[in-house]
């Protein structure tokens, strides 16, 4: 079967130079895009009942954007004032700059890593052992992090200040696509909670990363691309050569 239309669990591009378009107008295909999951914000009465002051602290560790926004976010709601000595981790240069929507960007205080993976920033984290570490989190996580600062003996907490919960389908929603692209467990699951009796037939299920792909397979379903690899470092380039081989070029 071609695949003619596509779901893409993403928030459409910001940019209308996204490979994704390309795509589109290369072979003839439709693709939305539709989130499967939204992120909300804890309370404040939420986030206290976690018994963590963090003003107790003195930097944190941002692994996304998202626990940017809910940190400052909830901050504000509570009052908190964050002092100008307070660091910050983040795990990729662009959510260090991503900062500077709530901070004054000072290369003294906002460090980063290099490849995005957290184990690059373990040396700056290192380096500065004697500051107190805070990492927001969502509530679906794993203890890598923790893990990892606990072998280096860096004085550190987590704590949850945002949830992933299913960003649910309306009854008029129309669900009549060839092929669904997934990029987090999440993801998948709201699948399953919007379409209990999903048969997924000749639908192709296309996922990023490893976590992903197995959930497509927990959840019994057949698992027709599974990026990255080394042909294809990106979902959309994986997309692209997926399409092509299945549509017959």
């Amino acid at each position: 079967m071609k695949i003619k239309k596509v779901l893409v669990s993403q928030p459409r591009p910001a940019s209308e130079k996204s490979p994704y378009y390309d795509i589109a107008e290369k072979y003839g295909v439709d693709i939305d895009f539709r989130p499967f999951i939204k992120i909300e914000s804890l309370s404040p009465k939420e986030f206290r009942q976690q018994k963590v002051s963090i003003l107790d602290y003195t930097a944190v560790i941002f692994t996304s954007r998202h626990a940017i926004d809910h940190f400052f976010s909830l901050c504000t709601e509570m009052r908190v004032v964050i002092p100008e000595t307070m660091k910050y981790f983040c795990v990729t240069e662009a959510i260090a700059l991503y900062i500077q929507k709530y901070v004054q960007y000072r290369k003294r205080k906002i460090f980063f890593g290099a490849t995005g993976k957290f184990d690059d920033l373990v040396p700056a984290i290192v380096k500065h052992k004697t500051e107190k570490y805070l990492v927001p989190m969502s509530d679906v996580h794993s203890d890598e992090i923790k893990n990892v600062l606990d072998k280096c003996k860096v004085q550190h907490k987590e704590v949850v200040m945002y949830r992933t919960v299913s960003n649910d389908f309306t009854p008029n929603e129309a669900f009549d696509y060839d092929m669904l692209v997934f990029f987090s467990p999440a993801g998948v699951s709201s699948l399953k909670k919007n379409f209990p009796d999903f048969e997924q037939k000749e639908i192709k299920i296309g996922t990023f990363g490893s976590t992903t792909a197995q959930a497509v397979r927990d959840a019994g379903l057949r698992l027709d691309l599974e990026a990255p690899t080394v042909q294809a470092p990106s979902m959309t380039a994986a997309l692209d050569l997926f399409i092509k081989e299945n549509n017959g070029g």
